[in-house]
């Protein structure tokens, strides 16, 4: 059932413009995070957001909640309600959206075809590297008033594949620094706890992690992994961790607030082999965290090497060993890099940047601007 904000709220342009922000769901995930966080610093006096997740209640759901954003659900449980793209139809018309806004992959399928129907504009957006594919944006990027990626090598797919420049946005990700800030131990004076927060899903490569970290142990018997986060992949993942007992692994399952495992750790790892602009980064550098990353998608642009920290290759696990055996054998080049890494996510990853360039394409494409 739409939940319905309580009363009108009206200013100088006649009243609030009605955003419907539609999900695939609000499981703990860099995506879902970066976009409750935009809906929540929405300026309330001209913009009215909401949300339409495919599934039931999962883990993040308490933050619309308490920030006063509808939600209508689709689903019942954690699964994508089989016949979201039928009822999706009804809740739009139901939330009355002068504005569609869809984020993660179905939702960016689905919402647009919805919206080319019922004459409501869509600012599609396409996030992680492999978005354009898993949102057939070769076809379906006609059905957008307007596109948001958040990497400029996104955004150089994108115009590869046809997209005009005038219709597409990049718009970096936002990292609130005030709340992901270091108040413990420098990284070199902590034990050689090595962290990646990711989704437990293919495009993450938990499994070059995994066989990195067993090269690396060899040289580093006191080293530790832990990976955080949720995700199809977890079975695979665990399994192989079992059949390498001796290997101090630990699993821990997503939460809301990662800073105490950013506080913990040495540094910060990331192997995946599809990325986009990951929060998971911006967070760990605004820890003042070194970070060791792929060389893939936006990364590059975000981590610059041998400053805020090292690249290497995804599909081959001795470059991993190599960058974090470096880290782990310089501690204080480690330091340098995580506060190196804070002042770049400080300068250049600010929220208040990231929702008013947001906020300037939300008010040139609602669909009732001509009136305003």
């Amino acid at each position: 059932m739409l939940q319905v904000s309580k009363g009108t709220a009206y200013n100088i342009m006649n009243r609030r413009i009605r955003i419907l922000i539609c999900m695939e769901d609000l499981c703990f995930g860099g995506t879902q995070r970066q976009t409750l966080a935009l809906a929540e610093r929405l300026n309330r006096n001209d913009f009215d957001p909401s949300f339409l997740v495919m599934t039931g209640k999962t883990d993040l759901d308490e933050i619309p909640l308490t920030q006063g954003l509808p939600v209508t659900y689709l689903g019942r449980g954690r699964g994508v309600c089989p016949f979201f793209f039928l009822t999706m139809g009804r809740a739009i018309l139901a939330s009355k959206p002068d504005l569609l806004f869809p984020c993660t992959a179905l939702p960016n399928i689905w919402a647009r075809l919805w919206g080319r129907v019922l004459g409501i504009p869509v600012i599609g957006t396409c996030r992680g590297g492999g978005g354009p594919k898993r949102q057939h944006e070769r076809f379906l990027w006609r059905l957008t008033a307007h596109m948001i990626c958040n990497s400029l090598a996104l955004r150089d797919i994108l115009t590869g594949l046809g997209m005009p420049e005038g219709r597409l946005s990049y718009i970096p990700n936002g990292c609130d620094t005030a709340h992901f800030s270091s108040h413990t131990l420098p990284p070199s004076r902590r034990p050689p706890l090595l962290l990646c927060v990711a989704r437990l899903c293919d495009d993450k490569n938990h499994l070059t992690l995994l066989r990195a970290f067993a090269r690396l142990h060899e040289r580093f018997p006191e080293a530790r992994l832990r990976m955080v986060g949720d995700g199809p992949m977890e079975g695979t993942l665990k399994e192989w961790a079992l059949r390498h007992p001796s290997l101090p692994i630990e699993f821990v399952p997503g939460v809301g607030d990662v800073r105490p495992h950013y506080e913990e750790a040495r540094l910060f790892v990331l192997t995946s082999k599809r990325e986009g602009q990951p929060n998971v980064l911006l967070e760990a550098m605004s820890m003042g965290l070194p970070v060791c990353a792929s060389r893939v998608g936006g990364i590059p642009a975000l981590v610059r090497h041998e400053e805020t920290g090292l690249l290497a290759d995804p599909s081959d696990p001795e470059s991993f060993v190599s960058i974090l055996a470096r880290l782990l054998e310089n501690p204080d080049m480690g330091d340098s890099m995580g506060k190196k890494g804070r002042e770049y996510v400080e300068s250049h990853h600010s929220f208040s940047v990231m929702v008013a360039a947001h906020e300037a394409i939300f008010r040139r494409f609602a669909s009732f601007s001509e009136t305003l």
